[in-house]
């Protein structure tokens, strides 16, 4: 027989064993904190009125995730100071559960604003995901007799500040769309502002002013009964809504882009598991049946651009347009 030597196993001390557990418990606890969000209602702060594009998406948005998270997402419009208001209530907001709608102008805060905001528009806030984006078209009303973007470049070049482009007001995002395409392509146009985006459309009609660059779904009824003719629009590709209608990059102006866009931000204080459950949920909104074909009723084309990603591009953009204001003299304070 042979024998075999058997080791007598060593008593862990009760104290180590406590720690052992608690090491083993810990994690199960984290990821049940996490499970257990939201603990109520979210609240999802709009910087416009309600019935525009930005309230549009957010309530849609909203009522898919209230479902993925079982909790209601609440759609609160706090309108007025070019979106600063909204963005200043969540970069404040220390609930957990608020969050903002942002849009492009989101990121011309910092190129417009020195005294009057009170937060970061990059380091207050994370940014979860993009969730929709509105091509920026070019159109022209009947004043201007040109059927392309190459004509429409001779003669703002014959003639340096001839062409009249009008714009939602100084600063607004129409104004440095307009702004840029003007350095892009090498051209000098004079900007008429106005006090809002219905207007601009109205008078471009009637002839009152020559060009405009707007977001596709603002613009969408009157191009397509032949009111207003599109020239060109910013965006990567075609849209499906004007097939017929080129590409800036393929009417010759390289590099030109400046698509409107509508993504949910979150307090820089909201964990990094909150923010990733909130990407789940876009994700889950834009491949919903029938989001495709809602957000292209309305101009948008849907677009899922989160975390880094959608930092990097807040960053850029931030850069781009305080360069342009600078250059311009652009201040709203």
């Amino acid at each position: 027989m042979t024998l075999r030597h058997i080791s007598t196993p060593r008593r862990i001390p009760a104290c180590s064993l406590l720690l052992a557990v608690g090491a083993l418990a810990l994690p199960a606890g984290v990821h049940a904190q996490a499970q257990a969000w939201p603990g109520r209602p979210l609240r999802l702060v709009v910087g416009f009125s309600a019935g525009g594009p930005t309230d549009v998406v957010a309530r849609a948005f909203a009522a898919q995730a209230g479902k993925g998270l079982g909790q209601p997402m609440v759609v609160d419009n706090k309108p007025g100071a070019n979106t600063i208001i909204a963005a200043q209530a969540v970069a404040n907001a220390t609930d957990g559960h608020t969050l903002l709608m942002a849009a492009t102008n989101h990121a011309m805060i910092p190129a417009l604003y020195s005294t009057r905001v009170n937060f970061d528009a990059v380091r207050s806030f994370k940014p979860v995901c993009v969730v929709a984006v509105a091509p920026t078209v070019l159109v022209v009303g009947p004043s201007l007799h040109v059927r392309t973007l190459d004509e429409f470049l001779q003669k703002a070049k014959a003639k340096p500040l001839s062409v009249t482009y009008g714009t939602p007001g100084v600063g607004s995002s129409v104004h440095f769309a307009s702004e840029l395409f003007a350095r892009e392509a090498g051209i000098r146009m004079t900007g008429v502002p106005y006090k809002g985006a219905a207007q601009v459309v109205n008078d471009l009609m009637a002839g009152q002013v020559d060009a405009s660059f707007a977001s596709l779904g603002s613009v969408l009824p009157q191009i397509k009964s032949g009111r207003l003719r599109a020239l060109a629009i910013a965006s990567p590709a075609r849209s499906a809504q004007l097939p017929d209608v080129p590409t800036f990059e393929q009417a010759g102006v390289k590099g030109y882009a400046a698509d409107a866009w509508y993504g949910v931000l979150a307090p820089a204080s909201m964990p990094d598991a909150h923010v990733r459950l909130l990407e789940r949920e876009v994700q889950a909104y834009l491949a919903a049946p029938g989001t495709t074909e809602r957000l292209r009723a309305l101009g948008l084309e849907p677009k899922a651009l989160c975390g880094e990603e959608f930092a990097r591009q807040i960053r850029r953009e931030v850069a781009v347009y305080s360069q342009i204001a600078q250059e311009l003299g652009l201040k709203a304070d």
